[in-house]
């Protein structure tokens, strides 16, 4: 897994690769490839899940809901950026294959954003500041949140480790995004669509 991490950061895209460069990479004949995995696909797929599942397990320890709203944003978003520095490999693959990988490492890609949105959306209903705003909205909310973190992690992958200024900038144009969305949401009112 970790030699194709290492060719998905020095190619265009985990479906260049090929079993045998991986396996060479990997300093092991290609035959010793079926041991583990049965397709490039199924590869690409514990590349997936791997990197969700810690992603979801770094949110769960941070619990973010039963913190603060004040100071929450500057916290979750230098835990990502954290996250996505210490991780960079497996986002730059993330980034890559979220849309020109191959179509089941597309769909997972998607399916764990969908579960990111859906588990957002809840967390989001228990903070009695948005109590009054509908599922479907808090959904809503809770999408735009994720594509600006994902935006995010796109954007910390092109700044050079040792830019302070550049990092610095980042991390106060993100935050300032999710503050716009969340000072938006405070002041949303769900209605039911009108004929």
């Amino acid at each position: 897994m970790q030699a194709a991490l290492e060719l998905v950061s020095s190619e265009a895209n985990f479906s260049a690769i090929s079993l045998r460069r991986v396996a060479r990479q990997a300093g092991v004949v290609p035959t010793a490839f079926y041991r583990h995995f049965e397709d490039m696909d199924a590869l690409g797929l514990s590349l997936v899940n791997d990197t969700f599942v810690e992603l979801r397990g770094l949110l769960r320890d941070a619990d973010l809901a039963a913190l603060p709203l004040k100071g929450l944003t500057r916290y979750a978003v230098e835990l990502f950026a954290y996250h996505v520095r210490d991780r960079a490999l497996l986002f730059q693959f993330l980034v890559k294959e979220r849309f020109s990988g191959s179509h089941p490492i597309r769909a997972a890609i998607h399916g764990y954003i969908t579960e990111l949105v859906n588990e957002l959306a809840r967390d989001l209903g228990h903070f009695d500041e948005y109590s009054h705003i509908d599922e479907q909205d808090l959904r809503m909310v809770a999408e735009l949140v994720v594509n600006t973190v994902i935006s995010l992690a796109e954007r910390i992958l092109d700044v050079a480790p040792d830019n302070a200024e550049d990092d610095a900038a980042l991390m106060l144009r993100a935050e300032k995004q999710l503050r716009v969305i969340f000072m938006g949401l405070g002041r949303w009112e769900s209605r039911l669509p009108t004929a």
